[in-house]
């Protein structure tokens, strides 16, 4: 039990560094006072540029794989290892570095999910790729795939914490794109631009 409130406590703690304030900082930029004001790849993409967002993205994504892997390497049982995953994405979502604030966790949750159920994640970016390379919108895809994937992993071999995990990470990063979604709605949310 003690092991296991370990393992969960040292996946938040890894998933609440954050990577996209501590890039952006490097280049003498604070993120959150620059664009959508987001810590996430999507906003250092912007804001900083094409390597910085992709380094920001690789780091969020690692902060979600590299804990679940640890934990299937060294033998934790795979519910242990979807609330592994699911510290670590709630980690950079809501950090203990930034007040309990953070980004919306959609490369960190892809972290997760690649450790975790790495099939399921080709069909959930199929139609993340599909949706943004037709309407453009990174917050489009983000919002589908997120809601798309506990219902691909429903349709695989899956434990039930798995499915539980998933269907908690599919349910905050859709609340935390909520400013997204009233955009979308009126026709306002900025395009991705190659």
């Amino acid at each position: 039990m003690i092991s296991n409130m370990l393992w969960i406590a040292g996946a938040y703690l890894l998933g609440s560094v954050p990577t996209g304030l501590l890039l952006g900082k490097l280049y003498g930029i604070d993120v959150r006072n620059e664009g959508s004001g987001n810590i996430g790849a999507t906003n250092l993409y912007r804001t900083v540029g094409r390597k910085v967002g992709i380094m920001t993205l690789l780091g969020d994504c690692l902060k979600g794989m590299i804990p679940v892997l640890l934990a299937w390497k060294l033998g934790l049982i795979e519910p242990m290892q979807a609330w592994v995953g699911l510290a670590a994405f709630c980690g950079h979502v809501f950090s203990i570095f930034l007040l309990f604030k953070g980004g919306k966790g959609v490369a960190t949750a892809l972290g997760v999910y690649l450790a975790l159920a790495p099939l399921a994640v080709l069909g959930a970016l199929a139609i993340f790729i599909l949706l943004v390379a037709i309407w453009r919108y990174i917050s489009l895809g983000s919002i589908v795939a997120a809601a798309i994937m506990p219902v691909i992993i429903w349709f695989m071999p899956h434990t039930r914490e798995l499915l539980f995990s998933a269907a908690i990470i599919s349910t905050i990063v859709i609340i935390k794109h909520h400013a997204n979604i009233s955009r979308l709605a009126s026709g306002t949310e900025n395009r991705f631009k190659a």
